[in-house]
């Protein structure tokens, strides 16, 4: 940590902060379902939608997964189109296969057995019929480190969380915290943002060595004795009040220590590293539709973009070639799909025949039945808008 923040953190007032801060959260927090439970499971589906999902669509996809798949032993056992079709619209796909896989991997573990439906049985196990109560007692690090089994103490949650494909600092510290109530912090854009006008730092906070200056920070500014309440009004500070533009620094309950504010620096924070940049694909897709209303469909392979997702014949063109070419068909539709490194301008193209190409790799699906197949959401809007 930088010399600075060190020393404004020892000077710091912490209690009177979490005091502010935490009666700010009590009166103006948003009611979201993932905060009513302390089931591992259900935060942990809730932490990997909103990674690249606002909170207002986010709600529709944690209530579509956790109606289909209520525990991590019925996600398990799907099929992962399955899961791919029920995330289908979200984007970033490799989440929903992360977790598909992560489900499989950890459906035995014993810290998913701990939440409000089974936790007596937990305790009948791990310490006797007379002492149920201890069980509930087991998210606290003191209690977690003397009475749990070594699988549960703070750190085996911590690194058993952190080794499951998908999630990393951020999401083990925010389930570890919200389920358990362990100490650790829940680093996501709205927490940087507030620490980067808190401190007034202008390290770029994704870079390594931003990355690892504001975990530092988080973690000696943590509430110790009530972590799952401070990461979670300092996580709704940065959503509600303390903003991206314009945020009223005059009603902020931590408007006394916030240096940005104090050296007028708040709309200059926080600091990200120059973007990459985006480079523009050309993709034509032909949908060939036959008189008895079907159609061909492939499954995208390797690593490219939208892993495992279904798709309309494809062909990839340079830039020079798709301006060069002209599309034939009885209808026509060109769309332009952005993603965080590339610009997708897609053509769709619906060509009528009396049956259907032999083309390898493709399967012969009725249109009526594009609803049981996971599309990426460029798909979606050329299927909506040209009404198949």
């Amino acid at each position: 940590m930088c010399i600075f923040c060190c020393t404004f953190v020892a000077k710091m007032n912490k209690d009177l902060l979490y005091k502010e801060l935490e009666e700010w959260y009590e009166v103006n927090h948003r009611i979201l379902p993932w905060r009513e439970t302390d089931d591992p499971y259900k935060i942990w589906i809730s932490e990997i939608i909103l990674q690249q999902t606002r909170v207002a669509q986010g709600m529709e996809y944690y209530h579509r997964l956790v109606t289909r798949f209520p525990d991590i032993q019925s996600l398990a056992d799907a099929d992962e189109d399955e899961v791919l079709l029920y995330w289908q619209g979200l984007g970033y796909y490799s989440r929903a296969r992360n977790l598909h896989k992560a489900a499989q991997l950890m459906k035995d573990h014993e810290m998913f057995k701990l939440n409000n439906d089974n936790i007596n049985n937990v305790a009948t196990e791990s310490y006797g019929e007379a002492d149920r109560s201890t069980a509930r007692e087991i998210r606290t690090p003191s209690v977690a480190k003397g009475k749990t089994s070594e699988l549960l103490n703070p750190e085996h949650i911590f690194a058993a969380l952190r080794s499951m494909p998908g999630v990393g600092d951020y999401t083990a510290g925010a389930i570890a915290s919200f389920a358990f109530d362990l100490p650790y912090p829940a680093l996501d854009g709205n927490v940087y943002r507030v620490l980067s006008r808190l401190y007034d730092c202008e390290i770029a906070f994704d870079t390594t060595e931003g990355k690892k200056h504001f975990r530092k920070l988080a973690e000696d500014l943590l509430d110790r004795e009530h972590p799952r309440l401070f990461n979670s009004a300092i996580m709704e500070l940065g959503a509600l009040h303390c903003v991206p533009t314009a945020p009223d620094c005059s009603t902020c309950p931590l408007n006394t220590w916030c240096k940005a504010l104090a050296n007028n620096t708040v709309e200059l924070l926080p600091v990200r590293k120059p973007r990459p940049k985006v480079r523009d694909r050309y993709l034509e897709y032909t949908i060939y539709i036959t008189p008895e209303k079907t159609t061909l469909i492939h499954q995208r392979k390797g690593n490219d973009i939208w892993k495992h997702l279904w798709e309309f014949v494809c062909a990839e063109r340079t830039g020079e070639e798709a301006i060069r070419r002209e599309a034939k068909g009885e209808k026509i539709l060109e769309l332009t799909h952005v993603l965080s490194h590339q610009k997708l301008h897609a053509r769709f193209v619906i060509k009528n025949v009396s049956e259907l190409p032999e083309i390898p790799d493709t399967l012969v699906v009725s249109l009526s039945d594009l609803d049981n197949y996971a599309f990426s959401r460029l798909t979606l809007r050329a299927i909506e808008e040209l009404e198949l």
